[in-house]
């Protein structure tokens, strides 16, 4: 039987840390913008908390790059040896199966150093090493000295084991597909418009109108190719999101990820449910409806979405009724996908006279929320006459703290049916006086109403908003 030797491990590990020779990362990955959360990530690796950090999140939303743009920035501050910062990616076939503490033996041996000397080391895609929690939380408690980080895709195994062996040794941290603010500022050319959100009280009404079209253009660029860092920076992959999102991010999980993890048999029926999903995302759907449409049974079809969630891929918010009440058991629930360039990439891209725009809009609000600390907050309203797409309740008393309803036109100015969800609303709930949304076109004011006030909002310039304000609270739970 072949065995790997030492010798063929230690020249990997040369290979993938080639700061151990320079003393500094490639210029490439220093030159590539950092996500919005890098300055959190990078707080709380160097904070001396004596946990390991567990970076979860789907496939290509720049986790790789993150720990590489992270180990640049230990060597520039933290200004320790090159050979004490080490990094692996246990997707490598020559790494399979080899224990944690094994590979740490080798990360000292390979730069001849005593294992102490070591103080960063970081394991990208741990899921794929069987037992990773275990030996991982050993390798916490016996060097103390050492700050381990390991990334993950596959969330669904890697939350439910960090949970269970972690406690007290790991924290979590989630890093989603871009924000509509990160996509804008990723660019030279929409950066303009990422930071004028700051100074709009200074537009003229030229100067605003002009803004509200280039936001709402760009809006439809991140709706059908503005979830992942490499779609943004190449024209290439946009030409061709079918093969680089469906084939290479959405079919590794559903065909190679969750099949390995939790021993599925029927791909193919797994494979459909999403399909089904994904071209509904934003509709409200039901366990009966999608059994009798698919044939699949309702406990499978559970589970299977348990599956589908925990990857990253679908998000679900239940419902609630007019005066914010939960249902004892959950009949309807609306489906989202968590990045809604997915949808685009696995049939055809959108345009404003798409039949399906309302629907992408909202996946692109809720691809927001996604970034909040709770986002299991959100719910959405529906009774017999009126809706409210977003709602939010107090973690503390249940009640209503936030409603968004979501419309891309600007009717309000002629016509003020799409108040009628929000003012219900607002008659059996106190709201603050900002807290009641319309989201628009183009149009933003503020209006009265006999229950309460409304924001008209453009919803490119909420989605802006939230993405920064969902970051901000996400970020201060976990300083707490």
């Amino acid at each position: 039987m072949l065995q790997v030797t030492d010798f063929e491990l230690v020249s990997r590990l040369q290979i993938d840390n080639p700061w151990w020779a320079t003393g500094k990362i490639e210029a490439a990955i220093l030159e590539k913008p950092r996500r919005h959360y890098f300055s959190a990530l990078h707080n709380l690796v160097v904070a001396d908390i004596r946990r390991a950090v567990v970076l979860l999140g789907p496939r290509r939303v720049g986790k790789t790059v993150m720990l590489q743009q992270l180990i640049g920035q230990l060597l520039a501050d933290v200004k320790c040896e090159p050979v004490a910062i080490a990094y692996l990616s246990l997707e490598t076939p020559l790494y399979s199966a080899i224990p944690l503490e094994k590979l740490i033996q080798l990360l000292a041996a390979a730069n001849q150093i005593p294992l102490t000397s070591l103080k960063f080391v970081f394991f990208d895609e741990v899921q794929y090493l069987p037992d990773w929690e275990r030996h991982l939380k050993s390798l916490v408690d016996s060097f103390p000295s050492i700050q381990f980080v390991v990334t993950g895709s596959a969330a669904a195994a890697l939350k439910l084991k960090s949970q269970e062996s972690g406690a007290g040794r790991f924290t979590e941290f989630s890093l989603p597909a871009l924000t509509f603010g990160e996509f804008l500022d990723f660019q030279p050319s929409t950066r303009a418009l990422y930071s004028s959100r700051l100074r709009l009280e200074e537009f003229s009404k030229e100067e605003y109108c002009h803004w509200i079209e280039a936001l709402n253009n760009s809006l439809l660029d991140y709706l059908n190719y503005g979830g992942y860092p490499e779609a943004v920076f190449s024209a290439v992959i946009r030409g061709d999101l079918s093969r680089f999102i469906k084939s290479d991010i959405i079919d590794k999980v559903l065909l190679r990820d969750l099949p390995s993890l939790y021993g599925i048999s029927d791909i193919q029926e797994l494979n459909r449910l999403f399909t089904t999903l994904a071209y509904n995302t934003g509709q409200e759907l039901s366990l009966d409806g999608i059994s009798k449409a698919s044939g699949v049974s309702k406990p499978t079809i559970s589970k299977y979405l348990t599956y589908l969630r925990a990857a990253f891929l679908i998000g679900m918010m239940p419902r609630i009724d007019q005066n914010a009440r939960r249902f004892e058991r959950v009949r309807t629930f609306k489906v989202y996908l968590t990045n809604p360039s997915m949808r685009a990439a696995m049939f055809s891209n959108i345009t404003f006279e798409s039949e399906h725009l309302g629907a992408l809009i909202e996946t692109a609000i809720y691809a927001q929320l996604v970034h909040a600390p709770y986002p299991e907050e959100f719910y959405f309203a529906r009774w017999d006459q009126g809706e409210v797409d977003f709602v939010r309740l107090s973690r503390v008393d249940f009640k209503p703290i936030e409603a968004i309803e979501v419309k891309f036109s600007d009717r309000i100015e002629r016509d003020e049916r799409d108040l009628a969800g929000l003012k219900t609303l607002l008659a059996s709930s106190k709201l603050d006086a900002d807290a009641a949304v319309l989201t628009s076109r183009s149009i933003s004011k503020q209006l009265e109403v006999p229950t309460g006030i409304i924001r008209v909002i453009p919803v490119a310039a909420l989605l802006l908003t939230l993405g920064e304000n969902t970051r901000k609270d996400r970020i201060s739970s976990l300083t707490k």
